[in-house]
């Protein structure tokens, strides 16, 4: 019976991902004007499948690994259910699309943390609900800090003091010196400065591109920008430095608007990513192991081999949940979760993941045009091209589309770090879409006095 379920489970999982990305193709058509179906009805149908895809999971999972996975699965339906509700509360007037499409991406990733190690799943669902804390508290801080656009050198000093920090105190995981262990008495804690420089460099960059940007504006950022690329590239986190030149790339073109100033920047890139490779021995072991893995299966091309495995042996449905390999992939937790969930919920699930990024790509964009500031404007583009750039980059580099970089995948992969960042993104990208709403009704009561 239970095989059966497995197989069923395979089409069932594909479904619910087809009819998820549809019911989001509804709201979006009805916010534009058109109609595909009721909005209300196509959210609650999102909400009915996240759950559902989570109670099948989490019953072939008990079946074969025991009541433990059945305890935990009851604890990350609470979780989903109280961050509904907590959710739709605090940001009544913000776009359902991305609480379901942020829940919907880490149910996902609790499923496969517990099918591959249970500890890490339990990690994860903890710093998930300090997340949740994070994005309730995200209005109420707001208000507390209103002229966050005023510390943009305050910004710039906490990014590079960071940098410093893990350039000479970090620790090297998986090639990378890009961990900070802050220690208390018998208590440690190990984090990613990165994560927290990410929002200090996007708040840094609105700040600075609110106002006219002229070339000694340009020239400012550009040279502080580049020093902080610099410095990732000197700590081999290159995937965090791609992540922040392209935020930078994108903020500086929607300020300006100039095509100069943009291929400027990218033919400068350009040189610097030839001189990278030149100069640095981790660089070309990438690159080679890019080009042609096979070359190399034993030490730096094993990785993106068995990955390429992973996500082809099974087709298009995948072999199942449970029914795969995927430990036999170097650090699948984090850098090839994507490989795994192909492997076993197959191939067109995994393009629905991406659709999924698509959908948040899209309302992110839509947050940031309809913001009435030009800073919160900057802010939602800039956490949006964050977020799912560093999506194409993990998945382009699983499917070798290009080098693989080792970043995670946002709120699927293991990670205390990298979860909770992405979770306070989404809860900005919430934050600001309220404001929106808040603006345009203001904006119509002046227009009825004025008639």
């Amino acid at each position: 019976m239970m095989e059966f379920l497995i197989v069923l489970s395979r089409y069932l999982f594909i479904g619910g991902i087809g009819l998820f990305l549809w019911s989001g193709i509804v709201y979006i058509a009805y916010e534009q004007g058109g109609f595909l179906g009721s909005p209300v009805t196509a959210v609650s149908l999102q909400k009915g499948i996240v759950i559902g895809m989570h109670l099948l999971a989490f019953l072939i999972l008990t079946a074969r690994t025991g009541f433990a996975a059945a305890g935990f699965g009851l604890a990350g339906l609470i979780f989903l259910l109280i961050a509904w509700w907590m959710l739709d509360h605090i940001y009544y007037d913000g776009c359902p699309l991305l609480i379901n499409g942020m829940l919907f991406l880490m149910d996902v990733g609790l499923i496969f943390l517990w099918r591959l190690e249970p500890p890490l799943a339990q990690r994860q669902l903890i710093w998930m609900t300090l997340g949740l804390t994070c994005i309730c508290l995200l209005p109420y801080i707001m208000k507390i800090i209103p002229h966050t656009e005023k510390l943009e050198w305050l910004y710039v000093v906490l990014i590079y003091g960071l940098l410093l920090a893990t350039h000479f105190f970090g620790e090297e995981k998986g090639g990378s010196v890009n961990w900070l262990t802050l220690k208390f008495r018998t208590y440690s804690f190990t984090f990613q400065p990165s994560e927290i420089e990410k929002f200090l460099f996007i708040f840094y960059l609105a700040s600075v591109f609110r106002k006219r940007v002229g070339w000694r504006e340009f020239l400012q950022t550009a040279i502080l920008s580049a020093g902080i690329i610099l410095l990732l590239v000197l700590q081999k986190d290159l995937g965090s430095a791609l992540i922040f030149f392209m935020t930078y790339m994108v903020l500086l073109y929607v300020s300006t608007s100039s095509e100069l100033l943009f291929f400027l920047g990218m033919g400068t890139a350009s040189a610097a990513a030839v001189l990278a490779y030149r100069l640095f021995s981790h660089v070309q072991v990438r690159v080679a192991a890019w080009k042609n893995p096979w070359a190399d299966i034993d030490t730096g091309g094993y990785q993106i081999v068995n990955s390429l495995f992973a996500i082809t042996t099974w087709g298009f449905f995948g072999s199942g949940l449970t029914k795969g390999m995927p430990e036999t992939i170097p650090v699948v937790e984090s850098d090839c979760i994507f490989a795994a969930i192909c492997e076993e919920f197959g191939s067109f699930f995994g393009l629905g993941l991406i659709g999924i990024f698509l959908m948040i790509l899209y309302r992110g964009v839509r947050v940031a045009l309809d913001s009435a500031r030009k800073y919160h404007s900057l802010i939602a583009m800039g956490v949006t091209v964050l977020l799912t750039f560093q999506a194409f980059l993990i998945i382009g580099g699983v499917i070798k589309l290009i080098p693989l970089t080792g970043v995670t995948l946002p709120l699927v992969s293991y990670g205390g770090s990298s979860i909770l960042s992405s979770m306070i993104m989404f809860g900005i990208l919430q934050w600001i879409c309220v404001l929106c709403e808040e603006d345009a009704r203001e904006k119509e009561e002046r227009d009825r006095i004025y008639e």
